[in-house]
C-alpha cells in the first residue's frame, strides 16, 4: 500500500465522516429496540450492512486498477476477532442505552482509545507519540467528566450497572479495532481502499454467518421480526456499512489509536442528536467534558 504518498490529513477526514455516519446509525438502532429488542437492533447493522459491503467492493473492483487481496488464515482469524468483539460491543452499547441517556452512553464507550493504545503497543509494536498520549489522556478525562452524575433537580442519575456495561462496550470496541488493524496489516495490496473494504467484507460475513446460524437454531421468531422491519433496518444497515467503510479506510493508513481518539468527536455529534432529536438536556459537567474532548482532538491533530 502506497500510504506514504497519501495526504497526511486524509485519515482525519475519513474518521470524521465515519463518526457522523456511526452517530446516525446508533440513533437508528436505538429506535429499532422498541420493535425488535436490544438483540434484534444489534443484529440489524450487520445483516443489512453486508449487501452494501458487497456492493462497495464490487464498485471498487471496477474503478480501481488493482487485484483483490487474498487473505490468509492469520488475516481471517484476526478479522474474526474484530468481528465478534464488535458484535458484542454493539450489543453492550445498546443495552447501556436502555438505562442512560444516548450521549452519556456514547461517552462511556469512548474510553476505548486507552485500550487500543495498550493493545497496539503489545500486538503491533506501534508506540503512540507524546502528543498522541497527551491527547488520549485529555480526551478520556473529558469522557469521564461527561459520565459524572448531574446535580440539577430531576436530572437522570447514572446507574453503576449501565456505567460498567458502557465501559465494557468500549473495551470490546478497542479489541475489535485492534483485531481489524492486524488483519489489514497482513493483507498484501497496492490499494489501501481495497484492503479496507476486503477486511470489512470479511468481518461482516463472519458476523452474519454467526448471527443467522444462532437465530436459525435458537430464535427464529426474532429473525422474522428483524426482516419484517426491513425498511428502517435497511437504512441502519447502510449507515453502518458506510461508517465501517470509512473507519477501515482510516485504519488502513494510520494506527487505530489515533483514529479512535479523533473518533471522540462522535460524543459532540451524539449530543446534537440527543439534544435536538431525542430532547435530552445536557449538564454542566457534560459540557465541560465535551470541551476537554475537543481539546484532546486539537492536540491529536497538531501532534
Amino acid at each position: 500500500m502506497l500510504v506514504a504518498l497519501l495526504p497526511p490529513w486524509l485519515w482525519a477526514v475519513f474518521t470524521v465522516i465515519a463518526a457522523g455516519a456511526q452517530t446516525a446509525r446508533n440513533a437508528m438502532q436505538r429506535d429499532l429496540t422498541a420493535s425488535v429488542g436490544t438483540q434484534g437492533a444489534t443484529y440489524v447493522r450487520f445483516l443489512f450492512g453486508l449487501p452494501f459491503a458487497i456492493l462497495f467492493v464490487c464498485v471498487q473492483l471496477v474503478l480501481i486498477d488493482a487485484p483483490l487481496p487474498a487473505p490468509g488464515l492469520r488475516e481471517i482469524g484476526w478479522a474474526a476477532v474484530g468481528a465478534l468483539m464488535q458484535t458484542l460491543a454493539t450489543g453492550l452499547m445498546l443495552l447501556a442505552m436502555r438505562d442512560r441517556s444516548f450521549v452519556v452512553t456514547i461517552a462511556f464507550t469512548k474510553t476505548e482509545p486507552i485500550i487500543i493504545a495498550l493493545l497496539s503497543i503489545a500486538i503491533l509494536g506501534e508506540i503512540p507519540s507524546l502528543m498522541t498520549t497527551l491527547a488520549i489522556i485529555v480526551a478520556t478525562a473529558g469522557v469521564l467528566l461527561m459520565s459524572l452524575p448531574p446535580r440539577r433537580q430531576g436530572a437522570q442519575r447514572p446507574g453503576v450497572k449501565a456505567a460498567l456495561i458502557g465501559l465494557a462496550s468500549g473495551a470490546c470496541f478497542g479489541f475489535s479495532a485492534t483485531g481489524y488493524r492486524v488483519s489489514m496489516v497482513g493483507l498484501e495490496s497496492t490499494s489501501f481502499i481495497l484492503t479496507a473494504s476486503v477486511t470489512m467484507l470479511m468481518g461482516l460475513t463472519i458476523q452474519c454467518v454467526a448471527i443467522l446460524g444462532w437465530l436459525g437454531l435458537r430464535d427464529r421468531k426474532l429473525l422474522g421480526a428483524i426482516f419484517r422491519n426491513w425498511r428502517p433496518s435497511l437504512l441502519a444497515g447502510f449507515m453502518g456499512a458506510l461508517a465501517t467503510q470509512f473507519w477501515f479506510l482510516a485504519f488502513a493508513i494510520t494506527n487505530p489509536t489515533r483514529v479512535r481518539t479523533l473518533a471522540l468527536v462522535e460524543v459532540p455529534f451524539a449530543q446534537i442528536v440527543s439534544g435536538k432529536i431525542l430532547k435530552q438536556n445536557m449538564s454542566r459537567a457534560e459540557i465541560a467534558g465535551m470541551a476537554l474532548i475537543v481539546a484532546g482532538v486539537v492536540l491529536l491533530l497538531n501532534g
